[in-house]
């Protein structure tokens, strides 16, 4: 079986250690967790955890199926790429005197659809949302420049089929 991206999202109870027992099953797996978010989900009381890793279906498919037998785990599923719409964000600190005296920030700023989220005397910075190629190569784009400092958020992401979550979750919240 053919690797690729895969997005994992688990709908549980917000309980303490769920975390770790979670990012065990892919360490015991030797899986490596390429982007993680954890958040609220559409639901009161319920957490989205969106887990991004390059496997084999497979073990997509296995890997979900030991995730939902911890207690507090609702449900799991895996999507490709292709069945997900998603996004990531990502901030850069640049030294500030690059944004006055290089033209071609200015147009990698504007190219890439970035914006500027503070300007300071010694410093700005840009945030860039989209996919992580667009990302990796604006971070490409600007390496040269010098970057004081990078972070990137995990990924985010919503199936684009009609999830049969909705009415498990509103069952589990009228429990």
């Amino acid at each position: 079986m053919d690797k690729k991206w895969f997005t994992i999202s688990v709908y549980s109870e917000n309980n303490v250690g769920l975390l770790n027992r979670i990012s065990g099953i892919f360490l015991k797996r030797h899986v490596n967790i390429e982007s993680l978010n954890v958040s609220k989900s559409e639901i009161d009381n319920v957490s989205k955890f969106t887990v991004v890793n390059f496997i084999t279906e497979e073990t997509a498919h296995k890997i979900v199926g030991q995730i939902e037998r911890q207690v507090e785990v609702i449900k799991a599923f895996y999507h490709t790429d292709e069945e997900t719409i998603y996004q990531e964000s990502a901030l850069f600190k640049i030294a500030s005197d690059l944004l006055f005296d290089e033209r071609q920030i200015q147009n990698i700023i504007k190219e890439s659809n970035a914006q500027i989220v503070t300007v300071a005397r010694e410093f700005f910075v840009l945030a860039k949302t989209g996919r992580r190629g667009e990302i990796d190569e604006m971070h490409q784009l600007l390496k040269p420049f010098g970057i004081m400092q990078f972070v990137r958020s995990g990924r985010i992401a919503v199936s684009k089929a009609e999830m049969p979550i909705t009415a498990l979750l509103n069952e589990f919240q009228e429990h």
